[in-house]
């Protein structure tokens, strides 16, 4: 009895013996290394994620024109962080965790203010709205419609066939007493329109024109603009020299404008983070949505949103909210906005 009373006792005291190694090997940081080591990879994904959103100005566009590229859909890269942060947390891995936290602050640097609410539910003195009808639309008249119906005092629309004109103007001429169409982009509105002209964007066709609306609070300058579309190819990357091209000379005539209040509305093709806007926004011209938008306003495609390349700038104006429009006959959502002066 005594005997296995002996070997029983020396059975169970191992137990505090192991009890002690484990308490030894925390307190020794054993397990706290392994933390640390592991997921370094993960870590190195997340700094290049940070780079490639924090350093997206400097990416050069000598390959493809891929900073441009990129710039144009840099909101989605915040995507690769709860996929980093996933693989972290089944990696358990203290350093992945860590570096993630620099790509997350950058991501809500650059877009934590679009997620906010910024309209401030009041009106405005004029609202605007834009949308690209796209040439193959197949019902005209009931897209026109649908633009008339969001209520704004001026309305630009982008890629107007021949054909079509005249359906989009019997639509509208209940709604717009004035109008004025250059080539393939007009503009209707509730209030006169005079000085309208053709702009030269650089085409050797007419795609951009300029108007000044005689608004009960006194002249604002009205730019419509359709720039170049943009393509991705195998061989030749983001082919957007064209479009960069016509964006200068833009930038160039707003830069001339003698009035002092100015709204640009239009299919820019390019996003307000595309360095290839840079000469239009350096004329103090500023984003509706950035400024009193909810959300991204993403206006295309209009099936699966992805990118805002659709734009309502304005300066001198105060933006007091912006939208976009429910979907219509057309590959771009309508957008509108609302602004004070």
């Amino acid at each position: 009895m005594t005997q296995a009373y002996t070997r029983h006792t020396g059975r169970g005291s191992s137990n505090p013996e192991r009890s002690g190694s484990r308490a030894r090997r925390l307190l020794s940081g054993g397990r706290d290394r392994r933390v640390w080591r592991r997921g370094i990879v993960l870590a190195v994904f997340a700094l290049v994620l940070a780079g490639l959103m924090g350093l997206h100005s400097h990416i050069p566009n000598a390959v493809g024109n891929f900073g441009s590229l990129l710039e144009t859909f840099l909101p989605w890269l915040g995507l690769g962080i709860p996929v980093l942060l996933l693989l972290a947390l089944v990696r358990r891995s203290g350093t992945a965790l860590l570096a993630l936290l620099l790509p997350t602050v950058v991501w809500l640097n650059l877009f934590g203010g679009l997620v906010a609410t910024k309209s401030s539910g009041t009106d405005g003195d004029l609202t605007v709205a834009t949308h690209n009808v796209n040439a193959d639309n197949a019902d005209p008249g009931g897209t026109a419609r649908d633009v008339a119906a969001a209520g704004a005092d001026v309305v630009a629309l982008e890629e107007l066939t021949g054909a079509a004109v005249s359906t989009y103007e019997k639509a509208l001429a209940g709604t717009y007493k004035y109008h004025s169409v250059q080539g393939t982009v007009g503009v209707w509105s509730k209030y006169p329109l005079s000085d309208t002209r053709p702009v030269d964007i650089k085409l050797g066709w007419t795609r951009a024109l300029r108007s000044t609306v005689r608004t009960p609070e006194g002249e604002v300058a009205v730019y419509v603009a359709h720039l170049p579309s943009v393509r991705v190819k195998f061989n030749a990357g983001f082919t957007a020299g064209q479009r960069d091209g016509s964006a200068e000379a833009l930038g160039r005539a707003i830069a001339q404008e003698p009035i002092k209040e100015v709204v640009l509305l239009g299919d820019l093709n390019g996003t307000m983070n595309d360095r290839a806007l840079a000469p239009v926004t350096s004329q103090r011209m500023r984003s509706t949505q950035g400024a009193a938008g909810d959300g991204f306003g993403f206006s295309w495609p209009a099936s699966l949103p992805m990118a805002r390349i659709d734009q309502i700038m304005v300066r001198d104006l105060e933006p007091v909210s912006s939208w976009t429009l429910p979907a219509t006959g057309s590959d771009h959502l309508p957008i509108a906005a609302s602004v004070r002066r």
